[in-house]
């Protein structure tokens, strides 16, 4: 078990990490999921043992290794870049860690075509990194830091600069490989969707704080914070700002949407209401979804979808349609959401599920 306990770190008087508590189980797979500058390479770095902490402890299996380096670690890192040894064959690049210990022959070679086969690297282990794809050298560096037997294994982004279609299958191999270790798996990214395809347990950073940490599936579908919302929505959340009157939701425009059952104890005042773009859909006519009419700023066909941008009553929308909507800038649209899926803040950015029980001021 790896724990961290108020741990912070500052350099040069910027702060990096701010007071981050954490409790991360052998066999777990943990997700450091936020933006670019968040913290996420600094906290796994500490974690490690390649920094250390300017305040907190931290603790492996009960022993306080605050200020133990990483040699003396049993630590595998796997970063963004392939990092690999060139002269060396695919087998031998694997096997390198385990040459270190002064492990046995056999038992080396077994260790490495057991990794081998759960990475699908069999074909390749006579070749050295330079006759490898992208994906087959990041398969390589993986299955090392795999044989190393380590106790906690940092995933920096490592599927970050490989092409979409290995980044999908590697994320899909991904959480089986791990379930197969007792090691504890922390990886970072910037990107939601990987975090939900990953599942497992996120933990959301901002700023380098901490601001939700659970199974993905609930960080993603009840954020703690608008803060959260944000950072596990990807286009960004939209957020609109209306108030309480009754049984509804208004903008000062009079736009109006029915105030969900759930959110039926909240005290009139001010709302923020946040929708995610994929949860836009052209407006079907159906009595039961909630309409908004704006006009189309932006609109960018990928595949088999549709990035639409969309000025309604002096807020910019984004709207991911499936399929493909032929549209041009200053069309008018019609769009429509269910009031179901509306996520609700309070004014200071407090999930409204935190908020029920405690009106606030209007």
């Amino acid at each position: 078990m790896l724990e961290l306990d108020d741990v912070s770190r500052s350099v040069g008087g910027e702060t990096h990490i701010s007071d981050v508590s954490l409790t991360l189980a052998r066999g777990s797979l943990n997700v450091l999921l936020g933006p670019t500058l968040a913290g996420k390479t600094s906290l796994m770095r500490l974690m490690a043992g390649l920094d250390q902490p300017t305040a907190g402890r931290i603790r492996m299996d009960g022993a306080d290794v605050t200020g133990v380096p990483v040699r003396r670690r049993n630590v595998a890192m796997v970063y963004q870049q392939f990092i690999n040894y060139p002269a060396m064959t695919v087998y031998e690049n694997i096997a390198s860690p385990m040459h270190l210990k002064g492990i046995g022959k056999a038992e080396i070679d077994a260790a490495v075509r057991r990794a081998a086969t759960l990475l699908k690297l069999e074909p390749y282990l006579d070749r050295t990194p330079l006759n490898l794809s992208g994906g087959q050298q990041q398969r390589t560096a993986i299955a090392r830091a795999l044989v190393k037997n380590a106790d906690l294994v940092l995933l920096d982004e490592p599927l970050a600069n490989l092409d979409y279609k290995l980044r999908e299958e590697l994320r899909e191999e991904l959480p089986r490989i791990f379930a197969q270790t007792g090691a504890i798996f922390v990886y970072a990214t910037t990107e939601p969707h990987e975090a939900l395809l990953l599942g497992g347990t996120t933990i959301t950073l901002s700023q380098g704080r901490v601001t939700q940490v659970g199974p993905t599936a609930d960080v993603y579908r009840r954020p703690a914070d608008l803060l959260t919302a944000r950072t596990f929505s990807d286009p960004p959340l939209n957020v609109l700002s209306l108030e309480k009157r009754g049984g509804v939701f208004a903008s000062t425009s009079g736009f109006r949407v029915a105030v969900p059952q759930r959110f039926a104890a909240l005290q009139d005042g001010p709302w923020q209401i946040g929708i995610r773009p994929h949860a836009l859909r052209p407006w079907s006519g159906r009595p039961e979804a909630t309409r908004l009419k704006g006009r189309v700023v932006l609109s960018e066909v990928t595949g088999s979808q549709s990035f639409l941008h969309v000025d309604w009553d002096e807020t910019r929308l984004v709207a991911l349609l499936r399929g493909v909507h032929r549209v041009e800038a200053g069309d008018p649209i019609e769009l429509e959401f269910e009031p179901d899926d509306m996520l609700v803040f309070s004014p200071d950015g407090r999930a409204a599920q935190a908020c029920a029980s405690t009106p606030l001021a209007a």
